[in-house]
């Protein structure tokens, strides 16, 4: 299933269940995702496994992609995730610990 894919079956889950579903929501919206990436990262801390890491994570991708729905609803989220990772696929190797072992002391 692609980003669009998603999207429209989390606008029909949206709507069956009476969730937040206008633009003035995208705020909780945001806050959600936030809330749920912090419980995945509670579940990972406790050693929960993946199963429950997984759905926790899971949840975010969810409030992200309906949030996209209601903040951009004109964008294609499949084109935009290719285009931001081709960018980010040119970008100059940067980040992480490979980068700091490079670094002089």
């Amino acid at each position: 299933m692609h980003l669009e894919e998603m999207k429209k079956e989390i606008e029909a889950l949206v709507i069956a269940k009476g969730f937040y579903n206008k633009p003035e929501d995208i705020p909780k919206k945001l806050l959600f995702a936030f809330i749920e990436l912090g419980e995945a990262s509670d579940s990972w801390k406790k050693g929960l496994g993946e199963e429950k890491i997984a759905e926790e994570l899971i949840d975010v991708i969810f409030y992200i992609l309906d949030t996209s729905r209601l903040a951009c609803p004109n964008m294609n989220m499949d084109e935009v995730f290719a285009k931001k990772l081709a960018k980010n696929l040119g970008r100059p190797f940067q980040y992480g610990e490979g980068h700091r072992a490079k670094q002089p002391p």
